[in-house]
């Protein structure tokens, strides 16, 4: 096989690796929704380090892994959840949420003012605006 296939296999491994740390600060839920009993998978918060780390990854459902890899379907107030998880301990979390509503407040009055009320920590802030969903 070739040297990029390699090096994806050696990128899912490490991520098998956080993977048990990842369910236990997750609580084996999804960390934007609160899913419970739902298939789970790391979510890498773009721009990807290196080398894989559990501070720049989140648990996520099959859902929420659908809207950031096509954000065109994250629509209205399903996703209302938002709200209270921008205000997350996890850096992480809060950029994800961050850059969903930013995408949402071009057509929500809800996420416009959610977004008027976040303050996010300087090196957070310049995190989300790295990259967009």
């Amino acid at each position: 096989m070739g040297k990029g296939y390699d090096t994806h296999q050696a990128r899912l491994l490490a991520l098998q690796g956080i993977g048990k740390d990842l369910a236990r600060r997750a609580k084996s839920k999804c960390e934007l929704t609160g899913a419970s009993g739902v298939p789970l998978r790391p979510y890498e918060v773009p721009p990807v380090a290196e080398d894989p780390d559990i501070e720049r990854t989140l648990l996520l459902s099959e859902a929420c892994h659908e809207v950031l890899d096509h954000p065109a379907r994250l629509k209205g107030r399903e996703w209302q959840c938002l709200a209270e998880v921008v205000w997350s301990e996890q850096a992480a979390t809060q950029v994800v949420a961050w850059r969903m509503l930013q995408h949402l407040a071009q057509r929500e009055d809800w996420a416009r003012e959610v977004l008027e009320e976040v303050f996010l920590d300087e090196e957070v802030e310049k995190w989300a605006k790295s990259a967009e969903l």
